[in-house]
C-alpha cells in the first residue's frame, strides 16, 4: 500500500505545532525588539519555497528514500558521511524534544519524580514505536493529530479571548515590526515548515505526492509563528516575557477552565503537547533509524538480523540522550540553538544535492 497525499500535511502540521514548545519561541522573543517580526515574514517565504522545491524533485524518486537517491548519483565515500551526518541531526532532534519536555514535566507537573525515571519512560515509547513500519507511523500521527489538534486550538482561543490577555502589549510589539530581519530568528522559524524534511525516508511509502495549494501551508505556518510569538507577550508583557523558560507551559498555567472538568488549562495543554512531542520524537528517530540501517550489512531479509541492528541502534540513541540529560538548561538550550542553524543549512544542502542526483541519473539515460 502507498499512503495517501494528506500525509504529508500531517508530517509538516505536526513539526509546525511542535514549533510552539521547542528552541523556536526563544529564539523569536530574545530578539523581539530586533527584527523577529520581519524575520517570521522572511522564514515564511524561504520556507514555503524549500517546501516547493524539496517536493518538486522528491516526486521525480517516487517510493524512494534518501539512502536509494543518493546510492544511484553519489559515489559511496560521498553518500555515506553525509547520510550518517543527517542520520545524527534527526537523532538529535528527536532526543532534543525528549530532555525539553523531561525538563517541562519536572517543571510543571511532577516536580518531585526523578528526571531519570521520566525520561526512562518516555525512551520506552520513543524506542518500541520507532520500529514500526513508516505507513503504519503516518496512520498513527493522523490519529494523534486527530486528537489533540482541537485541544490545541482549545487552548489558543482560550488564550486570546481571556481578559488578562493584553492587546496593548501586542500592538506596542508591532511598532517594532519594521526592524531588519535577523539571521538566528530566520533560522528558528523557518523550522515551522521543516516538517516535509521527514520525506527523505517517509517517500518510500508516497508514489507520486500531490501537493497542492501550497499558499495553505505558508498561511497554517504564518498563523503558527504569529500565535506562537505574540501570545505569551499578550499575556507576560513585552518586557516579562523575557523571565519565562517555557513560554507558552507558563501561558497554560495561567490560565483558568470556568465549567470544565480540569480547573487549570494547563493539564490540557501538557496532555495535548507530551503526545504530541512523543509522536514527533517516535517519527524523528524512525528516520534517523532507518538512515543508519541503511550503511550497515544487509540483513538478505531475516527478520531476527534486522531486529539485531535496529535494537544496537536504537540503544545507542537512549544512551546518548541519557548522557545528553546531564547538561544544564543553558548548554541544552545552546544545542538546541545551534542544531536550528545547522538544520536550516542543511535543508538548503539536502535540496540541491536532490536536483544534482536527479541531474545526474537524467545525464546517465541520456
Amino acid at each position: 500500500m502507498m499512503a495517501k497525499s494528506r500525509y504529508f500535511y500531517c508530517l509538516f502540521l505536526m513539526n509546525s505545532l511542535i514549533n510552539i514548545i521547542n528552541f523556536t519561541p526563544r529564539e523569536l522573543l530574545d530578539t523581539r525588539f530586533d527584527g523577529a517580526q520581519s524575520s517570521i515574514l522572511v522564514a515564511v517565504v524561504t520556507g514555503t519555497l524549500f517546501i516547493y522545491l524539496f517536493t518538486k524533485v522528491i516526486n521525480k524518486f517516487p517510493g524512494k528514500g534518501l539512502p536509494e537517491i543518493f546510492a544511484s548519483a553519489l559515489p559511496r565515500l560521498l553518500s555515506s558521511p553525509l547520510i550518517l551526518i543527517y542520520a545524527v541531526l534527526w537523532y538529535l532532534a528527536g532526543a532534543l524534544i525528549l530532555l525539553s519536555f523531561v525538563d517541562i514535566t519536572l517543571r510543571f507537573v511532577s516536580p518531585d519524580t526523578h528526571p531519570t525515571a521520566v525520561l526512562l519512560g518516555f525512551l520506552a515509547v520513543v524506542c518500541l514505536c520507532s520500529r514500526i513500519d513508516s505507513l503504519s507511523l503516518l496512520y498513527g500521527l493522523e490519529v494523534t493529530l486527530g486528537i489533540t489538534l482541537p485541544l490545541i486550538l482549545y487552548t489558543t482561543v482560550k488564550a486570546v479571548v481571556n481578559p488578562n490577555f493584553s492587546w496593548d502589549a501586542v500592538l506596542q510589539m508591532m511598532t517594532y515590526s519594521l526592524h531588519r530581519p535577523d539571521m538566528n530568528s530566520i533560522a528558528a522559524a523557518t523550522f515551522t515548515f521543516s516538517g516535509y524534511i521527514n520525506m527523505a525516508i517517509f517517500n518510500r511509502v508516497f508514489h507520486g505526492l500531490k501537493l497542492k495549494h501550497v499558499w495553505i501551508l505558508s498561511l497554517e505556518g504564518l498563523l503558527v509563528l504569529l500565535v506562537t510569538f505574540h501570545v505569551p507577550i499578550g499575556y507576560h508583557g513585552t518586557v516579562g516575557v523575557e523571565r519565562h523558560v517555557y513560554t507558552w507551559f507558563t501561558t497554560a498555567d495561567s490560565i483558568s477552565i470556568e465549567a470544565f472538568l480540569v480547573e487549570r488549562m494547563l493539564y490540557v495543554f501538557y496532555f495535548a503537547y507530551s503526545t504530541l512531542a512523543l509522536v514527533s520524537a517516535v517519527i524523528q528517530w524512525h528516520v534517523g533509524k532507518e538512515l543508519f540501517l541503511s550503511q550497515l550489512p544487509s540483513t538478505g531479509g531475516k527478520p531476527r538480523s534486522k531486529l539485531r541492528q535496529e535494537v544496537v541502534i536504537l540503544g545507542i540513541f537512549a544512551a546518548g540522550t541519557l548522557l545528553l540529560m546531564r547538561m544544564d538548561q543553558y548548554n541544552l538550550n545552546m544545542l538546541g540553538v545551534f542544531l536550528l542553524h545547522i538544520r536550516w543549512y542543511g535543508e538548503l544542502l539536502l535540496i540541491l544535492l536532490l536536483f544534482w542526483c536527479y541531474w545526474m541519473i537524467r545525464r546517465r539515460r541520456a
